[in-house]
């Protein structure tokens, strides 16, 4: 039998939320297969099976959140089908709390009538709902209180930490006091509870939907970098033709041999670490009052997923060419958003390239990705007119936003470095294939 333990997803994590569960009981599972999946404060990701045989017994249920190294579930390796036997059982024993839940109900329901008298009880649910308890709630646990107008501050918590879990939540309800405002409907209308909430209902003209793990950690990592760094944004057009002109000539023959789209961000990104090279201070981080200086380029790509944004992290960007950086972003973004990351892949960023011109944007002030000093935004590069030697002429051109720190980057400085990337991509030479 081997155990399968919540992994240590980065020095820095101490626990996971589980959040899905890709086998059942009783299936079969292969070695390295995906088993489950987490949410850490830094990735959301399938975890894979350490052995091969049979999941057995399951110890952490779907959006509860656990310490690193604790065991969630039980692997039947092959031939040891004989000691699966013993731990159904354990589980079983779990529904025993029922009766004891089942005892105190009938003393409890007379206050219950005694609380109905006051008529505003019945809104309140939706306010209380909003009162939770210190501490990491899990999804599944806010979803739970929220369809079913509990204060979860009236839950004991039984999970690592006093953290509230499904179950916990589960045995409130079972009691009388979880039932108690619902209850108080009928004395206002004796219809029956219907009334009550059908009469909010119409009157509701909004939802709490409350954020995910990820969602938290975004907003709590944007606000901090806000307040962290003197934030400065510089803009430089950049005419793009001969880079448009090199990438048709080479995408079919691209997409054919390589089986994947050639696209302007492998260019912007080749053009960046080259002006990295020369302006190393972009490329540092500060330390209280001293600076930091990296002697790696480690280039961050945003990349959009369903539920956020994540930004994974080429290594040694500037060791690659245009195809080994058209590849690696293809590679880094297909495995964010099937959350495949390694914990390492989307840590040890020195400097970050934000791709909103994918999205049509044509400009946009991006926000740094701390500890780096600075962030590099791409527009959209569209075919527009311009004025060259008196004449007008139709160039691919887009705009570059480069937000960088202050309290180090001075504006003179910021601007060469984003000077020295629109005069690599306004001269292009370097050849794709």
């Amino acid at each position: 039998m081997t155990d399968v333990v919540m992994p240590q997803m980065g020095e820095s994590i101490v626990e996971g939320t589980l959040t899905k569960w890709l086998k059942k009981p009783g299936d079969k599972v292969e070695r390295d297969e995906p088993l489950f999946e987490i949410s850490t404060d830094k990735v959301d990701t399938e975890i894979p099976s350490p052995a091969a045989g049979t999941l057995g017994d399951v110890l952490v249920q779907e959006g509860q959140t656990v310490q690193v190294n604790a065991v969630v579930a039980r692997i039947n390796e092959a031939g040891n089908g004989a000691a699966a036997a013993p731990p159904p059982p354990a589980q079983k024993a779990e529904p025993a709390p029922a009766p004891e839940q089942a005892a105190p109900p009938p003393p409890p329901p007379p206050p219950a009538a005694a609380k109905p008298a006051p008529p505003p009880p019945p809104p309140a649910p939706a306010a209380e709902e909003l009162k939770e308890p210190a501490g990491l709630l899990s999804p599944l646990v806010r979803k739970m209180a929220r369809e079913n107008n509990i204060d979860l501050s009236k839950v004991t918590g039984t999970g690592a930490g006093g953290r509230i879990t499904r179950e916990d939540v589960e045995t409130y309800m079972k009691q009388p006091a979880a039932v108690s405002a619902p209850a108080s409907a009928p004395a206002s209308a004796p219809s029956g509870p219907a009334v009550p909430i059908g009469q909010a209902q119409p009157m509701a003209k909004s939802r709490i939907e409350p954020m995910s793990n990820m969602r938290i950690k975004i907003a709590e990592h944007m606000v901090m970098s806000k307040r962290t760094s003197a934030h400065v944004t510089t803009v430089h057009r950049v005419d793009m033709t001969r880079v448009a002109k090199m990438r048709a000539k080479h995408k079919e023959d691209f997409a054919a041999r390589y089986g994947m789209s050639l696209t302007f961000l492998p260019f912007v990104a080749r053009a960046a670490v080259e002006a990295l090279r020369a302006f190393p201070i972009v490329n540092a981080s500060i330390d209280g009052t001293n600076i930091i200086y990296h002697n790696e380029i480690n280039l961050g790509i945003a990349v959009a997923l369903d539920n956020g944004l994540i930004v994974p992290v080429i290594r040694n960007a500037d060791e690659k060419t245009v195809l080994g950086l058209q590849r690696s972003i293809v590679d880094l973004a297909s495995r964010a958003r099937a959350k495949q990351l390694k914990p390492d892949e989307i840590q040890g960023g020195t400097f970050s390239i934000t791709n909103f011109g994918s999205f049509g944007s044509i400009f946009a002030t991006p926000i740094i990705n701390q500890p780096q000093l600075a962030i590099l935004g791409v527009g959209a590069v569209e075919k527009i007119p311009v004025v060259i030697d008196d004449a007008i002429a139709i160039r691919s051109q887009c705009f570059l936003a480069l937000t960088f720190d202050h309290r180090l980057i001075d504006g003179a400085l910021g601007d060469q470095f984003t000077g020295k990337v629109k005069a690599i991509l306004e001269n292009w030479s370097e050849e794709v294939l």
